[in-house]
């Protein structure tokens, strides 16, 4: 009999008689694109790597190009840079997604840059991961319609909404309530006095996850909740009053389902985003990876859940109104988001001044419908442009 922690065995042989199927990955180089490589190391008859593209870290992006070989490359900030990866060809992001032999697309990439490919991917009927709140943020809309016209499944990939999606899979029921938990962030007890005085090395610490960066800072406002409430009401075309919101501070019920008939399904598992990143991957199959811990209940005694506290997180209850409203409004929320917690991380404003800034800015806007890609950045870019001259930037 295997312990609850031992790895499970790899996947049969003859499974590299079938094609592998043909990746590309948006942010390699980030927290979720060398977690996604991760799987393809795990899995390497199923995968294989067309595409890579990355930011500023060419170094690495160098790196994976030479163990992966992958025929396209590109680099976010400095794509002159792309032709030190070797012999793969130096492509942009929204080209290398609509090429014939890429299959699956990991959307790894943070903010608006993700947006066009995504888009471009969709519309030429390919399997998109979407791993970038704010690409959904800023186009819902846009993407749920362009998805349905052109056939083209969008697979969540953020633990949250790829439990939901997970627990949704054989119900055929219209679901009565999602619940999305939360783990808190590291401030959950902190008081008002206290979080004004929290600094970017405190919020990076979180306590259940391993993330990148900007997604950790909003887990410690809780924006990136609101992200998902808002991300979940266009990936399961549910309105905003059937999502809930718990405290769950362990990180092993990622969100819960709620049936007509009172059921509730969740999905657990360790706090390691390789499993929903592997689930889009080899969807429909689930597939044993000796990439994935497997979880131990005995290691968590205890469950426990409590009460979202909305003075504790007021950026919470700003940012799901904004999603409410729609237009434009969920665009610029994005925007000034990452350019606050940019100003955070750069030590030029306080902690609890996210909010404020973000506030500010939502109040400001002026909205249009949003239905287009200049609309959506327009609005994007007004924000950007808002927060620099609010700060004096």
């Amino acid at each position: 009999m295997r312990s609850p922690n031992q790895p499970p065995a790899t996947e049969p042989e003859n499974f590299s008689l079938r094609s592998p199927k043909g990746i590309v990955i948006l942010g390699s180089t980030g927290s979720i694109g060398t977690q996604t490589l991760d799987v393809v190391r795990a899995l390497p008859h199923r995968f294989r790597v067309v595409g890579l593209a990355a930011g500023s870290r060419l170094d690495l992006l160098a790196e994976q190009v030479a163990e992966f070989k992958p025929r396209m490359v590109w680099s976010l900030d400095n794509p002159a840079l792309a032709n030190l990866c070797g012999d793969a060809i130096v492509t942009p992001m929204e080209q290398m997604v609509a090429e014939p032999d890429v299959d699956h697309i990991m959307v790894a990439t943070t903010g608006r840059a993700g947006l066009g490919p995504t888009l471009e991917a969709i519309r030429h009927g390919k399997e998109v991961a979407l791993c970038n709140k704010e690409v959904i943020i800023m186009a819902g809309e846009l993407i749920a319609n362009t998805a349905r016209e052109h056939h083209a499944p969008v697979l969540p990939v953020d633990s949250e909404p790829s439990a939901i999606w997970q627990c949704l899979q054989g119900e055929d029921q219209p679901v009565r309530k999602l619940i999305i938990t939360a783990s808190g962030g590291p401030f959950k007890n902190h008081s008002p006095k206290e979080l004004a005085a929290v600094t970017p090395a405190q919020a990076l610490k979180h306590p259940t996850w391993v993330m990148g960066r900007k997604i950790t800072i909003d887990s410690s406002t809780l924006m990136n909740k609101a992200f998902e409430v808002i991300e979940s009401r266009w990936l399961f075309s549910v309105s905003f009053d059937q999502i809930d919101v718990v405290v769950h501070p362990q990180s092993v019920i990622h969100s819960m389902v709620e049936f007509a008939d009172g059921s509730v399904k969740g999905q657990m598992g360790p706090p390691d985003m390789r499993l929903p990143i592997q689930y889009a991957m080899c969807y429909p199959e689930r597939v044993a990876s000796p990439a994935i811990p497997r979880f131990n209940p005995l290691a968590f005694p205890e469950l426990t859940f409590r009460e979202l506290d909305h003075d504790r997180y007021p950026i919470f209850a700003t940012a799901v109104e904004a999603g409410r409203k729609a237009q434009t409004y969920p665009a610029v929320l994005s925007a000034a988001d990452e350019e606050a917690v940019h100003l955070f991380l750069a030590g030029r404003i306080g902690f609890t001044d996210i909010h404020s800034v973000v506030a500010d800015v939502l109040d400001k806007h002026e909205p249009t419908p949003g239905t287009t890609v200049d609309e959506i950045l327009e609005a994007d870019a007004w924000a950007r442009r808002h927060v620099a001259a609010r700060i004096g930037v």
